[in-house]
């Protein structure tokens, strides 16, 4: 009788060790996921210059595609300016324009971020003035739904690329056509096919936010 009793002592032991250990897993878990995902992966804004390259995840109807196409999370991108002693993003979003920081930040999903600046480089103020004016000189100009590489209209990535290419003689990133992006997934079919029905330009000269974020020119912020 006595030992069945320290049996069901040590199994009740067991489970409260159990229960607690549950209990505690649960804890962690809304703990860390109450943090801000910002807070791990994106810089302070005090820490951002002019010129500064930043990323996000867009919750636009095509950001799905882009990601999948690119096999990257961020299918959105701008350059950060200061002016009037605020922090700006130059970004193609229907025309061209200057969109406050934290408004630009706020529209993307779950407001992450994600800055790169030149590597091992810091812009002198000629060359951020130059990117400043360079990159001034696309305002306005509408939005290029097709991806197409002249400068009547323009998208996200290409602003950012032809801006350094312009001011600074600096290729951020390697053109690539079409063609060589993932188009096999049924949701970039369905977009490709949306956009361009069955004359699709696989040929034409393509920079994603996926291959400036990965080009080695940039570093981290």
């Amino acid at each position: 009788m006595s030992s069945f009793i320290a049996i069901l002592r040590h199994r009740a032991k067991e489970t409260w060790f159990g229960f607690a250990s549950v209990f505690c897993l649960i804890c962690l878990i809304c703990v860390c996921s109450s943090l801000p995902a910002s807070s791990v992966t994106s810089p302070a804004l005090s820490k951002l210059q002019d010129g500064d390259i930043i990323f996000q995840t867009s919750r636009s109807s095509q950001s799905r595609a882009i990601q999948i196409a690119t096999h990257s999370k961020y299918s959105h991108m701008g350059i950060v300016f200061r002016k009037d002693g605020r922090l700006w993003v130059l970004e193609a979003v229907g025309p061209v324009k200057l969109t406050p920081i934290e408004s630009w930040i706020r529209r993307g999903a779950r407001s992450e971020y994600f800055v790169k600046r030149l590597h091992k480089q810091h812009l002198s103020a000629s060359a951020m003035k130059g990117l400043w004016l360079t990159g001034s000189s696309f305002i306005g100009k509408p939005y290029d739904p097709y991806f197409g590489w002249s400068n009547d209209k323009i998208y996200c990535s290409e602003l950012v690329w032809k801006v350094y290419r312009t001011a600074l003689g600096v290729e951020v990133g390697k053109l690539r056509e079409l063609r060589t992006f993932d188009l096999s997934a049924r949701e970039v079919q369905m977009k490709l096919k949306e956009r361009y029905g069955s004359a699709i330009p696989l040929s034409e000269s393509v920079i994603s936010p996926a291959d400036i974020f990965d080009s080695d020119l940039l570093q981290p912020v």
